[in-house]
């Protein structure tokens, strides 16, 4: 199938999945400083490999000026192989890792990693990488590999405009004037088809870890875990925000401007729901209007839809903010292996290969491919793609591998793709960044997930009325004198132990 498509960074084809782990081959010896050869295991997202020595490889080498030995590794295999050249300390140079799966904090922190933060001031743009992302990079102190960058916070609150507009209401930007919205979205037939069926709030499942945990932030929660006066390290479910959060939103939710049924709801459910004009708010990804607006004009191509971006909501007199939703803005780290590269000379090569690839030449190469080959420009700037088939198997199973997200964004013809893009860079300087990524704790890597679940649980309970808060508060209290506690202690002894 060959069809035009504009591309705008973060869209959905183009969004890093994954971390592209770049693999093994021909490096230099222990005392070559060289390094004629760049070895990449790369996480392979496509259903086809890219030609060995292709126009895209061949051009990026241009641009860096060494080979690049890629060894593509099919996404559904990551972890299998991943954990067993780990295991033997079969690494290539580089070696992208994420941040958040236990195995590979584990792994990073093995001794088999180098700290690469001496190294980056010589370097012209890896020095320029923002230092909120670098600290939120390492682990315990140390940081073992490069940052692949994403915006630090994509979420916002998206809001159906028309309906706004048939209610002569204004756009909500604090939270009082956004319950006022979503119960005159449930109340007075913003839709005008004279029935009773539509929702202010439309919610899912993942309310708890998502939507609301989003919502959560505006009354001041942290992301996940969070300092507090003390320098005591806290999860965000156990403090006073959070709970006054849950508090308004239960309220919503008994009034029926909340989705009754969310617990239940899956995303394609939810999706459905938005194209069928059901809901006229979601707590999302800015990026998610033009998904909408696609869905709603695929079974009507003249739906009166149209939306709202907001990204500056605020609570009373808390402080604008917005929770990271990426990590602080981190895909993960491009850790370069010590078993392969074997001196600070070598190292110094391999930087510079990444510095380079953090080029705006380099993002465009692995995003849009070659122009006159893959794509062209058109009047106001946006790509097309020329050759839909020839840009999936050549160019597309690199986007995953771009150094970051950030670097540079393409006009779109795509109804809110500019504006998601403009909002999610304004949030950068608003984010707020779970404090535990850069910690370690053994109890947290062995028993969070139990942890999270008994939380989600207890939360989902209290929604729909089958706890009370004394019957959520209980459930903290059980979970702290056990192992949320144990995490705690132990989060706050690596945080002392780096910011002491």
């Amino acid at each position: 199938m060959k069809f035009n498509r504009k591309l705008a960074l973060g869209s959905a084809v183009l969004a890093v999945t994954g971390l592209a782990l770049t693999g093994c081959g021909a490096s230099g010896g222990a005392g070559d400083a060289s390094k004629d050869n760049v070895s990449w295991m790369a996480l392979l997202h496509t259903p086809t490999t890219p030609e060995k020595g292709g126009v895209i490889e061949t051009a990026l080498e241009d641009v860096v000026g060494k080979g690049l030995d890629f060894q593509w590794i099919p996404a559904a295999s990551k972890d299998e192989k991943l954990n067993a050249a780990i295991a033997s300390d079969n690494l290539a140079d580089i070696v992208p890792l994420s941040l958040t799966e236990s195995t590979s904090r584990r792994a990073l922190t093995s001794g088999q990693f180098w700290d690469i933060e001496p190294f980056l001031a010589d370097f012209p743009n890896l020095s320029k990488i923002d230092p909120q992302i670098l600290e939120a990079s390492k682990i315990d102190g140390v940081l073992y590999g490069v940052p692949a960058q994403k915006p630090k916070a994509r979420y916002g609150v998206l809001i159906r405009q028309d309906w706004l507009d048939t209610l002569g209401l204004e756009v909500p930007h604090t939270t009082e004037e956004l319950a006022e919205v979503a119960r005159a979205f449930t109340n007075e037939d913003p839709d005008g088809n004279g029935k009773d069926d539509t929702t202010g709030i439309l919610d899912r499942s993942e309310s708890f870890d998502l939507g609301f945990r989003s919502l959560a932030g505006y009354f001041g929660a942290g992301s996940v875990f969070e300092v507090n006066d003390n320098d005591e390290v806290v999860a965000s479910f156990t403090t006073e925000p959070f709970i006054e959060a849950m508090e308004w939103y239960r309220e919503l939710y008994q009034d029926g401007a909340v989705t009754q049924e969310f617990v239940t709801i899956q995303k394609q459910n939810q999706q459905d729901a938005i194209a069928q004009g059901k809901g006229g708010i979601v707590l999302t990804g800015l990026f998610e209007a033009k998904n909408y607006m696609a869905l709603a004009q695929s079974s009507d191509p003249d739906t009166p839809m149209a939306w709202a971006l907001v990204n500056d909501m605020t609570h009373e007199d808390v402080p604008r903010r917005i929770l990271s939703d990426t990590n602080g803005g981190i895909g993960g780290l491009y850790a370069i292996s010590k078993s392969s590269v074997k001196n600070e000379e070598q190292v110094k090569v391999v930087l510079g290969v990444l510095d380079k690839l953090l080029s705006e030449e380099a993002f465009d190469l692995m995003t849009n491919g070659i122009e006159g080959e893959h794509f062209e420009y058109e009047a106001d700037g946006a790509v097309a793609i020329t050759d839909q088939t020839k840009w999936e198997q050549e160019v597309q199973p690199y986007s995953s591998s771009r150094m970051s997200e950030t670097i540079k964004t393409f006009p779109s013809s795509t109804p809110y793709v500019d504006e998601a893009a403009e909002k999610m860079a304004e949030n950068d300087d608003y984010a707020i960044v779970d404090v535990s990524q850069s910690l370690t704790s053994d109890t947290y890597d062995s028993r969070w997930t139990e942890v999270l679940k008994s939380a989600r649980d207890a939360y989902n309970k209290y929604m729909v009325g089958q706890l009370d808060i004394d019957g959520y508060q209980k459930v903290v209290d059980d979970l702290l004198a056990g192992d949320l506690g144990k995490i705690q202690d132990e989060f706050t002894e690596a945080y002392a132990k780096v910011n002491g």
